[in-house]
């Protein structure tokens, strides 16, 4: 029996630990038939080690996503590699501690944030362009629900709500070209990025309570899922849209 990404090429973004989406989204696209290369920022041989734990080690190509020379590069890069793409990971988010003080955030701190978190998911998907239209493809990446105000998420809640927008404006563009491009809003996980949040456990204590399919902030195995799926052909009609994968959180009241 074949796998649901048997014979498709990924590129996965933003592979830190083997306790992120993003890794897990990489292992079970492997165990699903597909062939994986990953990028990395900064501590690559960190990053080389982590991919080495893979069922099938993967390359790493370095990507700063702020950096236009690694951008305007990146698709040679891949090439390298693989001479097409038929899916992209983007897992790519960071905000400055000043990003956490709504109020107080400064617009260097604001700028930053929706750089990297949300314009680089544009400039991700525009370098991999050239990789994916022979055959199309889907982009997928990871967000955390926009649609209301969390509790100390203030300008990182900003730049999610910018990242999905920027998905939907991307969906309307490259649809015609034979490219989807669609978000997994992800709940919470105790992760590399969570211990930059501050405040962190109270926003996620409304989990404990409010998900009525259960919710567990050490597994990522629910979301990497989701992100698979959407990689798959299953999905080949449905572009700019968000598939929450937190436990039913999102659909409650109070």
């Amino acid at each position: 029996m074949s796998g649901l990404l048997e014979g498709k090429r990924i590129l996965v973004t933003g592979v830190v630990t083997d306790a992120s989406i993003a890794f897990h989204a990489a292992r079970i696209a492997q165990e699903e038939g597909a062939e994986v290369v990953l990028t990395g920022f900064g501590r690559l041989s960190l990053i080389e080690r982590i991919a080495g734990k893979l069922p099938e080690p993967a390359p790493v190509i370095e990507l700063d996503v702020t950096d236009q020379g690694h951008v305007d590069t990146l698709a040679d890069r891949v090439r390298e590699h693989t001479d097409s793409l038929d899916g992209v990971v983007h897992s790519i988010a960071y905000g400055p501690p000043g990003a956490f003080s709504f109020l107080d955030g400064e617009w260097a701190d604001v700028a930053t944030s929706v750089q990297v978190s949300a314009y680089s998911l544009k400039a991700l998907t525009v370098a991999c362009l050239p990789l994916l239209e022979p055959r199309g493809g889907s982009v997928v990446g990871l967000t955390f629900d926009a649609a209301v105000a969390w509790p100390h998420y203030d300008w990182m809640g900003v730049a999610k709500a910018a990242l999905e927008s920027t998905s939907r404006y991307l969906a309307r563009d490259l649809g015609e070209r034979g490219v989807r491009c669609n978000l997994v809003a992800a709940g919470p996980l105790r992760s590399m990025a969570a211990k930059s949040i501050p405040g962190f456990s109270e926003l996620a204590q409304v989990w404990d309570h409010r998900a009525p399919a259960g919710w567990d902030l050490t597994d990522p195995d629910p979301a990497a899922r989701g992100v698979v799926a959407l990689l798959s052909d299953f999905f080949p009609r449905t572009t700019g849209e968000i598939v929450h994968v937190d436990g039913g959180v999102h659909m409650m009241g109070a």
